[in-house]
């Protein structure tokens, strides 16, 4: 590479779509949104407030700033709900960002020699490829967000078919599950970075794809834990089931245990919460080693609907925060040999 690299400003520039113009009070004047408001939706996003007079701003933030001021002239938005929405895409928009940019400076690692050390230089490199890539990866992103979004109108409707619990005020009868890797502190341990790194996103992925595929929801993933939804028991055993016994058949799959509950849940900023919830990750805490356990409510269900399964009742034991509780050992039944 020859010739000096550009400096942070450059590219911060670059990646921004236009030169850095505007402080931030000039932006906010500009837009028409109280400093104030202006303010707050800055930190909803999640970065550090600018000072007063700091040029940190360009013509993008301006017209971002005044959509948002267009959209709280209609009826349906407030100022509270852009910030929940600022929120969320704070959080998410930033741990997509981190992804990408340390998947692409990996992917660019490869390319040197193996006793070449990241540079600044490559550094640059990889943001100055990323700019010349952006419009492909925001137009997959729009059309993944449309994708998603069209998916949660659908689940919302069918809920509402269904009349499970609330949907408009948030509340809807769900399955949550848990899925925590056996372990995980000792394997990591045992692991240099970029081996824990490699594990952690086979596991995610793997994990991902199975709750996609046999139709449950992913929320989150915690590096050595998942957590997912359901809208149908019998969905949220099969994943459970699945996720459990994957090692049997893929050693290189970490083992795992799992705990299932199903209850009304509470919907909030696209993440879930409720008794269900905490009842799903207390009995992941207590279950061993490739077994699902399920709560009494989930386990009537699938016996209700379902001759699939084994369900086992075992001693009643306290459980952080929720009391002394019965688990339920959830397994696939075995066939019945045929007589002859």
């Amino acid at each position: 590479m020859t010739g000096a690299p550009p400096d942070e400003r450059q590219i911060e520039e670059k990646l921004l779509g236009g030169p850095l113009r505007h402080t931030r009070a000039e932006v906010e004047a500009l837009s028409g949104i109280r400093q104030d408001y202006g303010l707050r939706i800055w930190r909803a996003l999640g970065f550090p407030t600018p000072a007063t007079d700091e040029v940190a701003f360009t013509d993008a933030d301006v017209a971002a700033l005044r959509e948002i001021r267009e959209l709280l002239d209609t009826d349906l938005v407030d100022e509270e709900m852009v910030l929940q929405l600022a929120r969320g895409v704070g959080q998410t928009m930033g741990r997509l960002a981190g992804w990408l940019g340390g998947t692409w400076l990996r992917r660019l690692g490869e390319e040197l020699p193996a006793d070449e050390p990241v540079t600044e230089e490559l550094v640059f490199a990889a943001l100055a490829a990323t700019e010349e890539l952006r419009p492909r990866f925001e137009r997959l992103l729009l059309h993944g967000w449309r994708r998603q979004l069209a998916a949660a109108g659908l689940r919302s409707l069918s809920t509402t078919a269904a009349a499970t619990a609330d949907p408009v005020g948030g509340v809807a009868l769900m399955a949550a599950g848990f899925a925590d890797v056996v372990s995980f502190t000792r394997l990591s341990r045992a692991m240099e970075g970029q081996e824990l790194a490699e594990f952690v996103e086979r596991f995610e992925a793997t994990a991902a794809e199975v709750i996609a595929d046999l139709g449950g929801q992913l929320v989150k993933t915690l590096g050595d834990e998942v957590f997912f939804v359901a809208d149908d028991a019998a969905v949220a055993a099969e994943i459970g089931l699945t996720l459990a016994g994957r090692h049997e058949t893929d050693p290189g799959f970490p083992r795992l245990r799992v705990g299932l509950a199903q209850g009304e849940v509470i919907l909030r900023l696209g993440d879930f919460f409720g008794t269900p919830v905490n009842l799903a990750a207390r009995l992941t805490s207590i279950a061993y080693p490739g077994a699902v356990l399920v709560d009494g409510e989930l386990a009537t269900a699938l016996a209700a609907d379902d001759d699939r399964y084994d369900i086992s009742a075992l001693r009643p034991r306290p459980l952080q925060g929720l009391g002394r509780v019965r688990p339920r050992l959830l397994r696939r039944r075995s066939p019945h040999p045929e007589r002859t």
